[in-house]
């Protein structure tokens, strides 16, 4: 199982979208997937057409009351799992400030039971319908493509959940907190979402330094495995040139003895798609909700970097001059 934890301490960047779009992408490819909700807005849960009222178990009941992850969790669609979040897991902060040993409560968590997703009714527009509604998503990327084709007729919710998860995504919210910290502990990789404005290359660096201090401490299987380009424009100058930075930078990682010395900007660029801002208000993935989109060609892209295959070229090859001066001060800050 891969446990990935989808991380920046900038809001607005695509974390939870990318969270819940890749997840299901790599649930349409067939893969078991199993999605934590670790942010207190429980925007991953909102976008899964998941919405507690504070009295239904949560991810708050894990790591506060120690409560099974088997009896939070619950099924969203096909091979997609949930464990979701409410307002109460702000609290958890506090509440977890004095407990010896509270970076690591989720990993124990995890280590308790194989993430071992059991049947039961989406709760609420059911994701489980966008199975049903995505013929022509492989097509968007190429028709020979068939890991992406849709399910049976008549498979139902939950279906093949009873073996264990292939991947565990847990989305974070903007900051570096107990929650984040216990995302990082039960990691084995990171995901960095980022938006490419100069601001948040900026902010990369303390993201950065956080993970190799988890390395150090806590977990020393954890690695940063890639960066994902969200709200790509490629007519843009800026975002042609943060992309170079962050390339070259990385570059200079290779062979350092960092958790990001093998890590990668991922292929793929998620273009701006006003239907990925859309398709939460139905609590559904892009793939239920507009599975034609580019949104959508561009997660189920990005889905199969993550399982190894080539990705499509989706944007061509990025050619720019090294000019400006300010890229230089971002390049010296990240590193």
């Amino acid at each position: 199982m891969r446990k990935i934890a989808v991380i920046n301490r900038k809001g607005g960047v695509g974390k939870t979208t990318t969270t819940v779009n890749l997840a299901a992408a790599l649930a349409l490819a067939g893969k078991r997937v199993c999605v934590l909700d670790l942010d207190p807005q429980a925007h991953a849960s909102t976008h899964l057409g998941v919405e507690l009222d504070g009295t239904t178990p949560s991810m708050y009941d894990v790591l506060v009351a120690g409560k099974p992850l088997a009896d939070v969790r619950r099924d969203v669609g096909d091979n997609l799992s949930l464990v979701p979040a409410d307002i109460n897991l702000a609290a958890a902060e506090v509440e977890l400030a004095g407990i010896v040993g509270r970076e690591v409560i989720l990993r124990e968590a995890l280590a308790s039971e194989e993430v071992n997703p059991t049947p039961h009714p989406p709760p609420r527009c059911g994701e489980g319908e966008h199975a049903r509604g995505t013929p022509g998503v492989s097509e968007n990327i190429n028709e020979s493509r068939s890991s992406f084709s849709p399910p049976r007729t008549g498979e139902g919710s939950g279906v093949g959940l009873s073996s264990p998860a292939d991947f565990l995504l847990m989305d974070c919210g903007p900051s570096l907190g107990v929650l984040t910290l216990n995302a990082l502990a039960a990691a084995d990789e990171v995901f960095i979402p980022l938006q490419p404005h100069f601001l948040a290359l900026h902010g990369l660096s303390k993201l950065l330094e956080t993970t190799a201090l988890v390395a150090r401490r806590i977990n020393p299987k954890l690695v940063v495995s890639g960066v994902v380009v969200c709200l790509y424009d490629a007519a843009t100058k800026l975002a042609q040139e943060v992309v170079a930075d962050l390339t070259a930078f990385l570059d200079k990682s290779r062979g350092a003895s960092v958790p990001w010395a093998n890590a990668r900007v991922f292929g793929t660029r998620v273009r701006r798609n006003i239907k990925l801002a859309e398709c939460p208000s139905f609590g559904k993935s892009v793939f239920g909700y507009a599975p034609k989109s580019s949104g959508a060609a561009d997660y189920a892209a990005l889905a199969m970097e993550v399982m190894g295959a080539t990705a499509p070229q989706v944007i061509g090859p990025i050619k720019i001059q090294v000019e400006a001066p300010a890229r230089q001060t971002v390049v010296e800050q990240v590193a």
